[in-house]
């Protein structure tokens, strides 16, 4: 092997480790990776605890949804596993369902317009 290829390879070398810690620091700039770094690794709901590869099964929950609100001193955030946090984003959904808009008794578009009991008052008065 001449001393070009081997110039070459450790450049190819030198080059990907500097991409790899650049990698790494920017991964650590994130807020999952200041969240974990914060708060102990414990789940805000269950306190179930975790450590090593289970790890990644602990999630940054933002408490007002808003992915893009990061403050610096993590108050929006929490970690929850990933069944409290799918439980948590599951109630926000039926919360959603039900914020108060019912529609109206004679409401066409309703799923529960059929009254299959309607003529019934009419068909026992008729038997008496």
């Amino acid at each position: 092997m001449s001393t070009i290829n081997k110039g070459n390879q450790s450049d190819k070398l030198s080059q990907v480790v500097a991409d790899a810690r650049r990698h790494m620091k920017d991964r650590e700039k994130t807020y999952r990776e200041k969240a974990m770094k914060m708060y102990p690794h414990v789940c805000g709901r269950c306190a179930r605890e975790f450590s090593g590869k289970q790890l990644r099964e602990l999630t940054v929950h933002h408490r007002d949804h808003n992915h893009d609100n990061n403050p610096p001193d993590g108050s929006n955030w929490e970690l929850l596993c990933i069944y409290c946090h799918d439980n948590e984003h599951g109630r926000l959904e039926v919360a959603e369902a039900y914020d108060g808009t019912t529609p109206s008794k004679d409401s066409s578009d309703s799923d529960f317009s059929h009254q299959p009991f309607a003529g019934l008052e009419a068909l026992l008065k008729g038997k008496k």
